[in-house]
């Protein structure tokens, strides 16, 4: 029980947390604006966390990660607006999925609706990604939007469906804290998701390898 509870406090501790996490986040650097020499095919926002029925706005109905994704999305789509964004994620209303949400959303800030490239079907990272190659097709380029901490799995996934993504990460967890104050060093359940995303996602790392 000792040990139990040690453990627990030292999972709930931002150094622990942040050192588990930065070299999730760490592996591709931000996408600060387009290079030039890249025939990039579309921008593509993965999936979230979304509830489609609650009385929210649209905006309200997204979770952090996923409101962060979209903003990233639109923020590199507005600088290329003649390719299509593509927004995806399934969900248990047919009719209104999280790709639904995201389009909804989009056109709300200003994408034209042509522009709005739906995928309703996908339920994981590994699916959304043969969901973008069978509209694209092999080798296709497409710049990436997740969260930074699920970037390196969401790339095995696009690389290992026949795709040539770029990473556009974004959502840091992370080196959040302010300065070294004594909140940093106290334990928190912030800091206790941190920890959980990084063995989350490093177990989907694993995951991925024996898949492929």
């Amino acid at each position: 029980m000792t040990l139990a509870m040690l453990l627990l406090l030292l999972a709930a501790w931002a150094p622990v947390a942040d050192n588990l996490l930065v070299p999730l986040e760490s592996q591709y650097p931000a996408w600060e604006k387009w290079p030039e020499d890249r025939n990039i095919e579309a921008v593509v926002v993965l999936g979230g966390g979304w509830q489609p029925n609650r009385p929210w706005s649209i905006t309200g109905r997204f979770s952090e990660s996923s409101g962060v994704r979209l903003m990233e999305g639109l923020r590199l789509w507005y600088q290329r607006p003649s390719l299509p964004l593509v927004v995806s994620g399934g969900g248990g209303n047919s009719e209104m999925t999280m790709a639904h949400g995201y389009a909804e959303a989009a056109e709300a800030l200003g994408v034209p609706r042509m522009r709005i490239m739906t995928l309703v079907s996908p339920t994981d990272t590994a699916e959304e990604a043969k969901a973008v190659q069978a509209l694209f097709g092999e080798n296709a380029q497409v710049l990436l939007v997740t969260s930074a901490s699920h970037m390196p799995r969401a790339m095995r996934h696009f690389e290992a469906a026949g795709l040539s993504p770029f990473a556009a990460p974004t959502h840091y967890l992370a080196d959040r804290t302010e300065g070294l104050g004594l909140a940093y060093w106290l334990p928190s359940a912030s800091e206790l998701r941190k920890t959980e995303r990084a063995i989350y996602e490093a177990l989907g790392l694993l995951a991925v390898r024996w898949e492929h």
